[in-house]
């Protein structure tokens, strides 16, 4: 995972001022897309569009500087069909505007070039199992909401807030298969994993894959497949989202299974009352590497 990784920085180089296939790179590797962009983004910290749009400004703060070209040829050069898509871009990154780059030399932020190396880590195993599921489906309630990557996430605690009790026992009661009890469900999320970016998360249950769904619940169809589930207890959420966060820097590099689309499962098997510790089971859709 890590010499693909560095694989794919180095095609970002070779085509800043390009088009690359992402995709492309990924067959050659023997990965997926999908794969390639999740762990991009859990350990450079970033979403690999953004570490691009970084890169191509860090260059392009130095056309600007120089001052040999106007700012239409530099921003086409660069990908941008304007200089106000480019200006747009390029103040994102830097702060300020080019041409005020132009007349002063800065301020400027680079973005240096990434580079993966393998550490030894892992001191503290990973209790974790594969499990092989038929086809299933997700029922309850769900919503669009951001995706936070640190603590708890206020729309998420609204969601389930707003749900009166009685609904939660029926629900409870709906389940009929693994993942067992109340299911914290985040599907459609975005390959990047952005913060920010929006993905439906859904408070219900699993049911098997015939079973009739109330017209009042939403549903997702989930298909066969293989799932590492990650055993995690502590204190809630900073437990699991350590253990999710985990599973990118240590548990995928050094395991010969990779992530596939699908949705995230969280279930809670015991917690205190407060919700202050919990133990939970992560549930992530993966297939052989």
């Amino acid at each position: 995972m890590i010499s693909s990784l560095n694989r794919l920085v180095a095609l970002v180089e070779e085509r800043l001022t390009g088009e690359f296939d992402v995709a492309g790179l990924a067959r050659d590797l023997g990965t997926t897309e999908y794969h390639l962009r999740r762990m991009f983004s859990s350990l450079a910290g970033m979403p690999l569009s953004e570490y691009v749009r970084r890169r191509r400004m860090t260059v392009a703060a130095a056309d600007v500087v120089r001052g040999e070209e106007d700012l239409l040829d530099i921003a086409v050069r660069h990908g941008y069909g304007s200089t106000e898509a480019f200006g747009r871009a390029f103040r994102a990154v830097h702060g300020v505007g080019p041409g005020d780059v132009r007349r002063h030399g800065g301020p400027l932020r680079a973005q240096p070039q990434l580079r993966f190396r393998l550490t030894v880590e892992g001191s503290t195993p990973m209790d974790t199992r594969i499990a092989d599921r038929p086809a299933f489906r997700l029922v309850g309630h769900a919503t669009r909401v951001p995706l936070i990557h640190h603590g708890v996430n206020p729309h998420i605690q609204q969601h389930i807030a707003a749900l009166p009790p009685e609904e939660h026992t029926r629900l409870k009661a709906l389940g009929d298969t693994e993942p067992k009890g109340l299911l914290q469900v985040s599907d459609d999320v975005d390959p990047d994993a952005a913060e920010g970016t929006e993905l439906t998360y859904l408070h219900g249950v699993a049911v098997s894959g015939d079973a009739p769904v109330p017209d009042d619940l939403d549903a997702i169809e989930v298909r066969a497949g293989t799932w590492a589930v990650f055993h995690t207890s502590g204190p809630y959420p900073q437990a699991l989202q350590t253990a999710w966060a985990a599973t990118a820097t240590e548990w995928f590099p050094s395991n010969p299974w990779r992530l596939r689309p699908g949705p995230s499962i969280v279930t809670v098997l015991d917690r205190a009352d407060d919700f202050s510790t919990a133990t939970c089971e992560l549930w992530l859709p993966v297939e052989p590497g």
